[in-house]
């Protein structure tokens, strides 16, 4: 228990006032999005509204932003199994066989590195692509988001 105070008109002094804690700002006092400004286009990870650019390492402007693709695919050309087969039963046959050699399967095996750089954040995802038409719509994306970056400025 605590004392009373010895003198009947003094009052106890109030406890010192403490200040909430600093909450981080974004720079130059800008307003992160909200749900007025949904999601127009997903490129891996990363998230473009019409003013952001939204990545698990931060939140920026979408405005000067600089987005790189880099292609890191390979695409190899083999003699399908089937092929051997049908080549090596029919070579026996006639020699017509042989040209089941000729037939030819396209595998693409890799990813595209898409990096984003909006002044103090930089990401970048990896994204696996099996097709050549998987890396040309990831190009297009990019190009996309070049373009509502142009526009935000």
């Amino acid at each position: 228990m605590s004392d009373p105070p010895k003198d009947p008109g003094q009052q106890p002094a109030p406890p010192p006032e403490v200040s909430p804690p600093a909450v981080p700002q974004p720079a130059d006092d800008l307003q992160s999005p909200d749900a007025t400004d949904p999601i127009v286009l997903t490129i891996g990870d990363i998230g473009v509204t019409r003013n952001w650019v939204v990545t698990p390492n931060g939140t920026a402007r979408l405005g000067g932003s600089q987005w790189i693709a880099r292609d890191m695919t390979r695409t190899e050309s083999k003699i399908p199994t089937w092929a051997i087969v049908l080549a090596v039963v029919f070579a026996l046959v006639c020699l017509l066989g042989l040209l089941f050699l000729l037939a030819k399967e396209k595998y693409t095996t890799g990813y595209v590195e898409v990096s984003v750089q909006a002044g103090n954040l930089l990401h970048a995802t990896q994204i696996p692509v099996s097709s050549q038409y998987q890396v040309a719509q990831i190009r297009q994306q990019v190009s996309q988001a070049q373009t509502l970056a142009a526009a935000a400025r």
